[in-house]
């Protein structure tokens, strides 16, 4: 599914999002403007609206913005092939849980921060890479990059690089200790638990 022009606009109206019409056109960038609007909708909603209302608004948002499927199979590495299809589906389910839980948890207030997308989309061997601010009025800015790949879907988001390090890298070193002890279903039960501490 692509992101088609208008429901973009509108984003760009509805955020405070600063974009170049240039980079608003390559259709790479439109996952990344999807995810910041909602982003900047959950920090309005608060916590006055609870952790699980932020997850069940921005769930959407992380469906159509990224690619869970590839991104859990590229955490978890070369172990994933050894894995039953049902495990495999519920490591897929257990990561999208924490993705979604982990932004409610973070864009929990709104105090005027905004996004900035960098001029410029950068090419990395056949991906796109989409340069991001975080700006926040009474903090420093915070540099969050992302990585998409073009699929049956159109671009999606594969990795997030925030503070120039990636979170694929970092998941898929904390989860090799975890798979070799335990395999897929100690991943699993592992996620899950991360994830339910961002519930409530």
């Amino acid at each position: 599914m692509q992101f088609p022009l208008f429901p973009l606009v509108a984003a760009l109206i509805a955020c405070p999002l600063a974009v170049t019409a240039q980079v608003a056109a390559d259709p790479a960038v439109a996952p990344v403007v999807a995810l910041d609007a909602g982003l900047i909708a959950i920090m309005k909603a608060g916590a006055r609206a609870g952790s699980s209302a932020r997850s069940a608004q921005i769930g959407p948002v992380v469906d159509r913005s990224f690619d869970i499927p590839l991104m859990t199979r590229l955490a978890v590495g070369p172990a994933w092939t050894g894995f039953a299809p049902a495990d495999q589906a519920a490591l897929v389910t257990a990561f999208r849980r924490l993705t979604v839980s982990t932004y409610a948890r973070n864009f929990d207030g709104y105090s005027g921060q905004s996004f900035t997308i960098a001029s410029k989309v950068e090419a990395r061997a056949g991906d796109r890479l989409v340069r991001t601010t975080l700006n926040d009025p009474s903090d420093a800015p915070v540099a969050i990059a992302y990585r998409l790949r073009q699929g049956p879907d159109g671009w999606r988001i594969i990795d997030v690089f925030y503070r120039s390090i990636s979170q694929l890298t970092t998941r898929r070193s904390d989860f090799a200790s975890i798979l070799q002890q335990g395999g897929a279903k100690a991943l699993t039960a592992h996620l899950d638990a991360m994830a339910a501490k961002g519930a409530g």
